[in-house]
This record gives C-alpha cells, sequence and structure tokens, in this order.
C-alpha cells in the first residue's frame, strides 16, 4: 500500500483520496475543449484512518468551506495543462494544508503593558490632540 508522507508521524493511505477530472478553463487553445486536466482531490475525512487527535476539529475550523456536507475534502487545481502535474498540485496543496494544521496553535498568555509603551501611546494621543486642535480656526467653538 502506498502512502502520501504528511510528517514523520502522519501517513494517509493514497487508496483514501479520490481523484475527478473534468475540462479546465484556462489556457490551452484548442485543447482545452478535448482534454479533462482540471484535477480534484476528494478525502472523506468522517472516514478517514490516520487522523490525529484534534486535527479533525483544526480542519474544519480554518478550512471548512473545503468541506462538503458529506465529510469530503476537496483541493481542485487547473494551473497546468496536463492532468497528471495538476494531481500532483493537488496532492502538494494537501500535504502543505495538513502540515499547517499538525500542530495545535499554542495558548496565548495574557501579558500586561510595559510601562514605557502605556507611556509612548498617551504621549502620541496628546500628540495628535495637538495637531488637530493647531488645525482648528480662532473662532471656533470646539
Amino acid at each position: 500500500m502506498e502512502y502520501l508522507e504528511v510528517s514523520t508521524q502522519w501517513r494517509i493511505p493514497l487508496d483514501e483520496l479520490e481523484f475527478e477530472y473534468a475540462r479546465s478553463s484556462g489556457p490551452g487553445g484548442q485543447n482545452v475543449n478535448k482534454v479533462s486536466s482540471k484535477a480534484t482531490l476528494r478525502w472523506n475525512i468522517e472516514r478517514a484512518t490516520s487522523f490525529p487527535e484534534g486535527a479533525r476539529e483544526r480542519l474544519a475550523a480554518q478550512f471548512g468551506s473545503r468541506i462538503t456536507t458529506g465529510g469530503e475534502f476537496l483541493v481542485t487545481n487547473q494551473e497546468y495543462r496536463d492532468q497528471e502535474r495538476n494531481r500532483q498540485a493537488c496532492l502538494e496543496r494537501l500535504v502543505e494544508i495538513l502540515r499547517s494544521i499538525e500542530r495545535p496553535p499554542r495558548k496565548r498568555k495574557a501579558t500586561r503593558p510595559s510601562r514605557g509603551s502605556k507611556e509612548r501611546r498617551l504621549a502620541g494621543k496628546r500628540l495628535r490632540s495637538q495637531t488637530k486642535e493647531q488645525r482648528r480656526g480662532p473662532g471656533s467653538d470646539g
């Protein structure tokens, strides 16, 4: 069985991935009307066997628009004129997406602004206030 390597700990069996091909909209001249070069990768993440904990939720949160109501994750490519290069581009894009959600994001540590940053902020506000005040005409009331 062949696998798609996402990372050293994560591999996806290629038989879980399905490809569909359609006619591409784009360059290709007369050939564009004859050859189905656009590739669409479909991966049913509901039935996927090789999902790390929490990755499914992160995938749905970040890339929810790519998931169908049937639970299939879609990646399409029509950049190239030939089917195989578009197929490879779909696989590369899938790996790129999965690597981006592989690890959970770090929790933000609550910090307080430093005294200097508060002073700089207030000095900037004073300066802006003075600039606006100087724009007013001599007889204006505010």
